[in-house]
């Protein structure tokens, strides 16, 4: 099992190129069950869990073509309507096959998902969505079956704001007969990303970006070339490692009007952040100030940020607070932070942060995706050697950090 070892106290200087967003690429992935024809697809990451995704998909019949991090799709001799247990429990995001496979082919067996550990992620909004438009649901041996003629344009208004869910039942109400109208919709710019590739497929839909979705239902969806869009979340760890070790780094491919509260949060830190049409460049030359957060749905503070931000706080001065309102487990990297040193305690849904001087490297366990971030930004900013156990978290969503860190001056490598 690979490990991260990382020596840390180097400033970072030079430049990175920002990846497509695995959270953008895995439902654009899944859209390319909608159509018979070729959906060309750029700007897709390497990521353990794009190549589990494109393994589910070639399962299923759809040609699969890639080179670099361009790929090529073409569902017209999808045959296989299931995404099995094994393919599901290690990427919860398989189960955006559900609504594609049932809006074109009237049919879909799909595992309960599994994933990351960081608490609950329930499907049942995608379930309520679905038979909301017409489908029959069962569940029986851990798996969901799904039938439906054709689905049926209707309103469907979600109990709570689920990204997942609402990617599912945007891509099965593309296909639907009729007006569907989704209410209370995530606003992530990973769903208005996906939403953009279904327009240029031939969907008709309108409120892209909002929490008001209103798709007419169209009797089939063509082929169409997109873009990734760039990831918020590996430039926001990026971001916070020039912060948290010191530095002049520049960001390539990096887009700030989807990262508007976690720069302003660096900014309050004492980070100088200065930015362009495709690009951020992030110095850092002093002591990092705490800063006080809670996470929220788009455009708030976002979950997937949290711990890399507590990271930062850990070597900060002053105290701070980070309340989680997302995943209720999602403290997992607190233990593994203060086995470096750091002073972190925790009451219910809030941790408590008082920055210490230094942190000093130790053997750590990354325990999922984020938290995986957060001890290589703690371990670039320690004193001494720290070993990240357990990094196959990390592949599963940040592309070649290793690498793209060592390029900016980071003693960091991959040791088996």
């Amino acid at each position: 099992m690979d490990k991260l070892l990382i020596q840390g106290g180097n400033r970072l200087a030079g430049e990175i190129s920002i990846s497509g967003a695995k959270n953008a690429a895995l439902p654009i992935l899944c859209a390319g069950l909608l159509t018979a024809d070729t959906v060309q697809l750029s700007n897709v990451p390497h990521l353990q869990d794009v190549a589990t995704m494109l393994k589910l998909l070639r399962q299923m019949g759809l040609r699969v073509e890639q080179e670099g991090n361009t790929v090529a799709l073409n569902g017209r001799a999808v045959d296989k309507l299931e995404a099995p247990y094994e393919m599901v429990k290690t990427m919860r995001a398989a189960i955006l096959v559900l609504g594609p496979l049932v809006a074109r082919f009237g049919e879909a067996k799909v595992s309960l998902p599994g994933g990351c550990a960081i608490g609950s992620r329930p499907v049942d909004q995608h379930i309520k969505g679905l038979q909301a438009m017409g489908a029959e649901i069962t569940i029986e041996a851990g798996y969901i079956h799904a039938k439906a003629k054709r689905l049926k344009g209707t309103r469907v208004v979600t109990d709570m704001i689920t990204v997942t869910g609402t990617e599912n039942l945007l891509m099965a109400a593309t296909l639907a007969d009729g007006e569907t109208v989704l209410e209370n919709a995530a606003r992530e710019p990973e769903v208005a990303d996906l939403a953009n590739l279904l327009v240029a497929m031939g969907a008709r839909i309108d409120g892209i970006g909002s929490d008001r979705l209103v798709v007419q239902g169209v009797e089939q969806l063509h082929g169409a070339s997109h873009a990734v869009i760039s990831d918020r979340i590996e430039t926001g760890t990026f971001l916070c490692a020039v912060a948290a070790a010191g530095g002049d780094v520049t960001l390539k491919n990096a887009r700030t009007n989807i990262l508007d509260v976690a720069l302003d949060k660096l900014r309050e830190a004492g980070v100088i952040i200065t930015s362009g049409d495709n690009w951020i460049r992030v110095q850092m030359a002093a002591r990092p100030k705490a800063v006080t957060f809670r996470t929220t749905e788009y455009p708030g503070f976002p979950t997937d940020m949290q711990a890399q931000f507590m990271a930062l706080n850990s070597i900060a001065e002053g105290g701070s607070r980070v309340t989680e309102t997302i995943f209720e487990n999602r403290f997992m990297h607190v233990q593994e932070l203060n086995r470096l040193g750091a002073s972190i305690g925790i009451e219910g849904h809030t941790a408590i942060i008082q920055g210490v001087d230094k942190l000093v490297g130790a053997p750590v366990m990354a325990t999922d995706l984020r938290a995986s971030a957060s001890l290589v930004i703690a371990a670039l900013a320690a004193q001494g050697e720290t070993l990240i156990d357990r990094i196959y978290h990390l592949d599963r969503g940040y592309d070649r950090m290793e690498e793209k860190l060592s390029a900016v001056g980071a003693d960091i490598r991959r040791v088996k």
